[in-house]
């Protein structure tokens, strides 16, 4: 399967990036999810038990989707509480933000703008982190990646599941070479989007967190209150996702290795551990995870859709990552 090569790190001065990095301005754009506001408590407030030092939040682009409910009723809270209660700025339009911050966050919880949001940042050459999910289609993923690559500017997104304190001692644990995983977490549906994207990505890339790349091939069964996919990795070794939308919805994954299993724990959920990736990489320009990687998890969910479209059938990712470039 081929898939695009890693963003390489690009110079500071061409990235854009020209403030130190104890003074790095941040920009958001899209105010429709609490993401904004936790975000910002963490890195704009030092008192916080949970402070990410490294930069602050000072300029904010309002946006949101008339057809997502959760979106459409949310943003005018959201947005009053950043510039009442942590000061920050709001701009009129994405080139203007991009003026005034070092870096900026993508958060708008409908991924289908995110392309367009996305190319005015790249464009002004700063480093950017997407929040899930990074495209509203694969294609959209890809072409996010294509852009930023051409325009040397890296881009960094991932789920707060794969750094949660759970997750993080789930992988010291010694099993052995691990041949299985299983993964399972909430899954609501959202019509405007994938089954997967919304909100499935997060159990999702839990299980390539502990498996990492070389899922080949999917099948999916799927009934109204549950999917279950199944991917089968390189080298024999097999995931599989329960994707859950009835109560409760707990998340968790178990991994199998030669020399025996081990269960991730409850609790110690929180974004801190994924702001921190954030400000790392907003100072170095590397991803903590890989494009290739983050592209895998993307094709895996719609092959997962493409299985459910042909009743059941195993779909290969080589096959959707192909149809999806020829768009």
């Amino acid at each position: 399967m081929k898939l695009l090569p890693v963003i390489p790190v690009a110079c500071l001065t061409l990235c854009g990036f020209a403030a130190k990095a104890e003074d790095l301005k941040l920009g958001i754009i899209g105010l429709d999810t609490s993401h904004v506001t936790a975000f910002t408590q963490i890195l704009n407030d030092p008192n916080d038990p949970k402070h990410v030092p490294g930069g602050k939040v000072i300029a904010a682009f309002k946006s949101s989707s008339a057809d997502i409910p959760s979106s459409a009723s949310k943003v005018d809270g959201y947005a009053e509480t950043l510039q009442t209660k942590y000061g920050v700025k709001l701009v009129g339009s994405i080139e203007e933000l991009c003026k005034m911050a070092d870096c900026v966050l993508i958060e708008s919880v409908d991924g289908r703008p995110h392309l367009e949001q996305a190319k005015p940042v790249i464009a002004a050459k700063k480093r950017v982190f997407i929040d899930k999910p990074i495209g509203g289609t694969l294609g959209d993923t890809l072409e996010i990646y294509r852009l930023a690559k051409e325009a040397g500017v890296p881009v960094f997104t991932s789920s707060a599941y794969r750094y949660y304190d759970t997750m993080v001692e789930l992988k010291k644990v010694n099993v052995g070479k691990i041949r299985s995983a299983f993964s399972y977490g909430p899954s609501p549906l959202e019509p405007n989007h994938p089954d997967f994207f919304w909100y499935g990505i997060h159990p999702t890339e839990a299980l390539f967190t502990v498996l990492g790349t070389g899922c080949e091939s999917v099948v999916r069964t799927h009934t109204e209150d549950t999917d279950v996919v199944t991917g089968v990795w390189s080298g024999g070794r097999t995931g599989v996702l329960h994707a859950l939308r009835t109560k409760p919805t707990p998340h968790q994954v178990t991994v199998f290795g030669d020399n025996g299993f081990a269960e991730q724990k409850s609790g110690g959920d929180h974004y801190a551990p994924l702001v921190a990736q954030m400000m790392e990489f907003f100072k170095t320009g590397v991803s903590p995870v890989p494009v290739e990687e983050t592209i895998e998890i993307f094709a895996f969910m719609e092959a997962a859709d493409e299985s459910k479209r042909r009743g059941g059938t195993p779909v290969k990712l080589s096959e959707v990552l192909e149809k999806a470039r020829r768009r």
